[in-house]
């Protein structure tokens, strides 16, 4: 990163808050799974718990990313405006600096979790989800591994090549996703299946934040827009793709659970029985 990099008041801010933000939605997100698991019934459990694991892991490399960040810039007062705010800029320090590896050692943890989470709580077949795993898992770590490269590199060619390296496993992942996955889940209920198909196009729309961020430099835009921006999408595109994912599964897990007992069923969707006039 440029050691003269210098924010305004208000893009200092923007990354401070968004990334706060993001914080505060993984630990809330964690906790709720945590408290839910009795409204599934215990074989869907195990999706919630890794969804839960999810969100921890983010909460965690989240508030790194946002302790680095607030260390990583020193406000100065310009006082060359009308408003005390306006004046403000805060410039990168020589140091550790702003750290931005955690997101990749986040997403290296967090994506292979994700795709888990979502084959745990179908309850496919064994043999069935042992092959979807063994496809998904590798070519989500691969996409991330390969990805890291280009992020940090200065100049656009290397960043191109890795990230059109990174875009091969990606591809491989959706097709998996949107052709095999969609084969092995004709036995889903109904309304599951549609909650599927939402959730994969969850996934093909935020994780499409990460690319379009990643292309800043061979834009054109750099500097301190393309920080403000950069963090701005990842942070929102986890948000995204970690807590309202683990809704939507904890959703499925319900639907799923409501389908396979009757009685839960009754329990935990039908209204009881009205006392007036008794």
């Amino acid at each position: 990163m440029d050691q003269a990099l210098t924010l305004s008041y208000s893009q200092f801010q923007t990354v401070y808050n968004v990334t706060s933000f993001a914080l505060a939605a993984m630990l809330a997100t964690f906790i709720f799974l945590l408290v839910v698991q009795g409204r599934v019934l215990p074989r869907y459990r195990q999706a919630l718990v890794v969804s839960a694991m999810v969100c921890l892991i983010a909460a965690y490399h989240y508030y790194r990313i946002f302790d680095s960040f607030r260390h990583a810039y020193i406000a100065v007062d310009e006082g060359t405006a009308a408003s005390a705010l306006d004046a403000m800029t805060y410039t990168f320090m020589n140091g550790e600096g702003f750290n931005e590896g955690y997101r990749y050692v986040d997403w290296l943890l967090t994506v292979p979790l994700l795709l888990f989470e979502l084959i745990a709580v179908l309850a496919l077949p064994r043999a069935t989800r042992k092959g979807l795993l063994m496809k998904l898992i590798p070519a989500s770590a691969l996409m991330i591994i390969l990805g890291y490269p280009g992020e940090i590199a200065v100049d656009i060619m290397p960043k191109a090549i890795w990230g059109a390296l990174s875009t091969i496993p990606f591809l491989y992942i959706l097709y998996v996703l949107f052709v095999e996955l969609s084969k092995a889940a004709k036995s889903q209920p109904e309304q599951v299946s549609k909650d599927i198909a939402g959730l994969r196009w969850l996934l093909l729309a935020t994780w499409g934040v990460y690319p379009i961020s990643y292309m800043f430099p061979m834009f054109g835009l750099d500097g301190a827009d393309a920080l403000v921006w950069r963090q701005v999408g990842y942070s929102v595109a986890d948000v995204l793709a970690k807590c309202l994912f683990g809704l939507l599964i904890y959703k499925i897990a319900r639907e799923k659970s409501a389908d396979d007992d009757k009685a839960f069923a009754a329990q935990e969707f039908e209204a009881a029985p009205s006392s007036v006039g008794k």
